[in-house]
């Protein structure tokens, strides 16, 4: 009897658990997507990569889709040097409103956008020019590193 009390509140609250966390999940990624506003980091997931940058699955040869410039900056909430990049992205994201676009992917939740840019290593953008090919570059900077990417790279000033 003991051990049947036992199994069925573990059982309860493993399902409670899994309840919370899948209801929490479905209601806060969509309205982030849905809420990004100009000079706001925009939370990326692999419909709206296919749809705003390259739709990977129907060609292999890379062809942006955008209007301007972007950052994709892939991160994990678990990771430190990730966190320390994020308000830097935000700050630049409201400075460079309407000369770019900042996007960050979760590789946890997206697994395959990790994949495609092999993100084997994190945090890890993605320079994207208008008219040519994008750049990789892994690891956190400060600030004035990405200015100068952004300028130099991006919006070539």
């Amino acid at each position: 009897m003991k051990k049947t009390a036992i199994v069925l509140f573990l059982l309860a609250t493993s399902t409670l658990m899994f309840a919370c966390n899948n209801g929490t999940q479905q209601k806060e990624d969509p309205p982030q997507q849905a809420k990004a506003k100009s000079g706001e980091v925009v939370l990326m997931n692999k419909q709206m990569f296919v749809d705003r940058v390259f739709d990977y699955a129907t060609t292999h040869e890379w062809n942006y889709k955008g209007d301007k410039p972007a950052i994709i900056d892939l991160y994990a909430d678990w990771c430190g040097p990730c966190r320390m990049t994020a308000p830097i992205m935000k700050e630049l994201a409201k400075e460079y409103d309407g000369k770019i676009t900042i996007y960050k992917v979760n590789v946890d939740k997206e697994r395959e956008l990790a994949a495609l840019f092999n993100a084997t290593s994190i945090p890890l953008f993605v320079f994207i020019p208008m008219n040519e090919q994008p750049q990789l570059f892994r690891g956190a900077a400060d600030k004035a590193t990405y200015k100068k990417v952004i300028d130099d790279f991006l919006l070539k000033q």
